[in-house]
């Protein structure tokens, strides 16, 4: 066989005998040398228009239509229309099968990466993390999307756009406090909604909920701690999850409503593990197209020109500019990730004394592949970088922590990458990828029950960072309309908890009942 002979593609130009062959050839390595687990895949090649299309409805297939998802298409198409943006390779769903698109104006090498990139390594880490096991349902999702998107249609077509869309602007607002952030149940199987859908608008219409059954009684400002108690254990209080206690308790709601904030509670639950694991998802995906392509490289599979493109586009997404650089603005992802699993072979191939000193679990074991395969499994970025980052990779990469305090006039460095620095470094990164940290906790801890059925929250502040008061005031309103009634929110020191805030009462704006 000849050099010519043994490459997969010669030239730029694609057509789909070549993609499968690229696929075929990836997936042997894949599953055969590198024990990758995935879903079946589905590859469909898509134009620019239908990538814009793809970001605008948070890149998943069948989406429900919705008046912000056309405001970004139009925002990002006036961008890349005029050369200030440019677009992904590739947008990959988790799903099986395993949905990867990609793009028609890619040439056959980014065609080649793309496929190893998501339709392997992103497809390998949504099968098999934990956390994407615990919270979505990759062989329901299509399904439950093809029922969503049906069933607001039908909705707008029974009682109006506008009131429909109202419903979908307020549940929007709170998609960030609309999951279950700790496991309480298996999750369901979403293939099986449309036909749950029914047996609750059924439920909803032979029965009431006894909470709201009678009037507020003479003496029921006098209630003591005992009726507050057993009032917040009936209610299920507290609870941080916004939209599901709205579902279940907001006592003007029509089962509809409460239908539409269920699927967009639904889809805010099924992107939750996404928001836990960028680092490792995208470094994953990284790893596992650099390495199975220099393996094909190696074979001669793929020709000098492929790779060197190949390796251009791969060195422009692990760029990490320093902190001095005009175009820092944080840690890459793509970096950090492929930077830690690179450091990961290493250690267990070529450990030093410091490696074996910090790593004496898998140091020189002479599994990488195998390390880094349970390391995908069982970790998020918080508990991956707190784990796994090594004093070889804080001094590559140049890691310091910064104190930096809105209040003091200059910021101070705290620790560097030396002996006495390395774990406060690991520690302060690690929390930078920790979701408690990322978005407020916000809470329902009571409702008025016996008087004006007023809903209480409170948000739970750390590190001293308040809620901005004017968008805070715009998703309690948002909250107000769902609810029915006036919604209150005080603010709480998380340490100390003495109120540091307390916002006016809002009242609805609209009746959505």
């Amino acid at each position: 066989m000849t050099d010519t002979d043994r490459l997969l593609f010669s030239g730029a130009d694609w057509d789909f005998d070549r993609i499968w062959r690229v696929h075929d050839a990836i997936e042997d390595i894949a599953i055969k040398e590198l024990g990758l687990s995935i879903y079946p895949n589905q590859i469909e090649v898509i134009t620019a228009e239908q990538m814009l299309d793809a970001y605008s409805s948070i890149g998943m297939p069948l989406m429900y239509k919705h008046w912000s998802f056309g405001k970004h298409f139009a925002s990002d198409e006036a961008l890349y229309r005029k050369g200030m943006r440019g677009l992904a390779y590739e947008i990959v769903i988790n799903s099986s099968p395993c949905i990867s698109y990609i793009m028609e104006e890619n040439s056959m090498a980014m065609q080649t990466l793309v496929i190893a990139h998501a339709a392997f390594g992103h497809n390998h880490f949504f099968k098999n993390n934990a956390l994407f096991k615990q919270w979505t349902d990759a062989r329901g999702i299509l399904d439950y999307l093809e029922f969503a998107k049906g069933y607001i249609t039908r909705a707008e077509e029974r009682h109006g756009h506008q009131a429909v869309e109202r419903v979908l602007d307020a549940a929007h607002a709170l998609m960030s406090q609309g999951v279950h952030k700790y496991p309480r149940k298996r999750v369901l199987d979403l293939s099986q909604e449309e036909k749950r859908a029914k047996e609750r608008a059924q439920y909803q219409e032979n029965i009431y909920n006894v909470l709201w059954r009678t009037l507020p009684k003479p003496t029921a400002s006098r209630m003591g701690s005992r009726d507050l108690a057993e009032r917040k254990r009936a209610l299920g209080l507290p609870e941080e999850n916004i939209l599901y206690f709205l579902e279940k308790t907001a006592p003007r709601l029509q089962p509809w409503q409460r239908e539409l904030l269920r699927i967009v509670r639904n889809v805010s639950q099924y992107f939750y593990p996404q928001k836990q694991t960028k680092v490792m998802n995208e470094g994953c995906a990284t790893f596992v197209h650099y390495h199975m392509l220099n393996l094909l490289s190696q074979r001669g599979m793929l020709s000098e020109g492929a790779m060197l493109e190949i390796l251009h586009s791969h060195t422009s997404v692990v760029f990490q500019p320093d902190f001095d650089d005009p175009r820092f603005s944080g840690i890459n992802p793509y970096a950090l990730g492929f930077n830690m699993m690179q450091d990961i072979k290493r250690i267990c191939e070529e450990p030093t004394a410091e490696d074996r000193q910090w790593f004496p679990d898998f140091a020189g074991n002479r599994d990488p592949w195998g390390t880094l395969r349970g390391a995908w499994a069982d970790y998020r970025d918080e508990s991956f970088i707190l784990q796994f980052l090594s004093p070889a990779l804080m001094r590559k990469m140049k890691l310091f922590k910064v104190h930096n305090d809105a209040d003091d006039p200059s910021m101070e460095v705290e620790a560097i990458h030396n002996e006495r620095g390395y774990r406060e470094v690991r520690k302060a990164l690690g929390r930078g990828y920790d979701v408690a940290q990322m978005e407020p906790d916000i809470q329902i801890v009571d409702v008025d029950l016996a008087g004006d059925r007023r809903l209480v929250l409170h948000h739970r502040v750390s590190n001293g960072v308040l809620l901005d008061e004017g968008e805070a005031n715009l998703v309690l309103r948002h909250i107000a309309n769902l609810w029915g009634y006036e919604v209150r929110l005080i603010e709480i020191d998380a340490t100390t908890e003495m109120s540091l805030r307390e916002f006016d009462d809002v009242a609805p704006t609209v009746t959505l009942g």
